[in-house]
């Protein structure tokens, strides 16, 4: 049924949460997993204006990087201790509603994680999930969190 499943995973506790189940549904049905963790520049984003931090920027990004690689090792390490087979992929520098678009046409089924925001938190932050969802071509599961508000 599903072969190649994908999984974005930003680390947080409803990606984990998320990851968790995909790896289970993975070990049963035998799909191979690729975790796909985006990381988005600040200073692209908007988030660091100043040019005073530039010099910082560099090293934020940096710091971003070296965790954004944690999240995937670790996430492919579950994936191992299960017996499931499993990659990391580090998108840099591109939306992530885009990245996981791009990813699913080479899986079967894409399992994530969503926030479950509400009201001004949803208006301001979105919510990657629903804009992935709403742009797919494969299945998805989506896994709820706890509400953040």
């Amino acid at each position: 049924m599903y072969r190649k499943i994908l999984m974005p995973t930003d680390g947080s506790p409803s990606s984990e949460l998320a990851v968790q189940q995909g790896l289970e549904l993975a070990k049963l049905t035998g799909a191979e997993v690729t975790f796909l963790h985006v990381l988005e520049n600040p200073l692209a984003a908007g988030y660091v204006a100043a040019p005073s931090m530039a010099a910082y920027s560099a090293e934020l990004y940096s710091d971003l990087r070296d965790s954004a690689t944690k999240v995937l090792n670790d996430a492919v390490e579950q994936a191992k201790s299960r017996g499931v087979t499993a990659t990391g992929v580090l998108a840099e520098d591109v939306d992530p509603v885009q990245a996981i678009h791009d990813a699913e046409k080479d899986h079967d089924l894409v399992v994530m994680g969503t926030h479950g925001r509400r009201g001004f938190n949803r208006w301001m932050f979105g919510s990657v999930a629903e804009g992935a969802l709403r742009r797919s071509t494969v299945p998805y599961l989506v896994i709820r969190s706890e509400v953040d508000g």
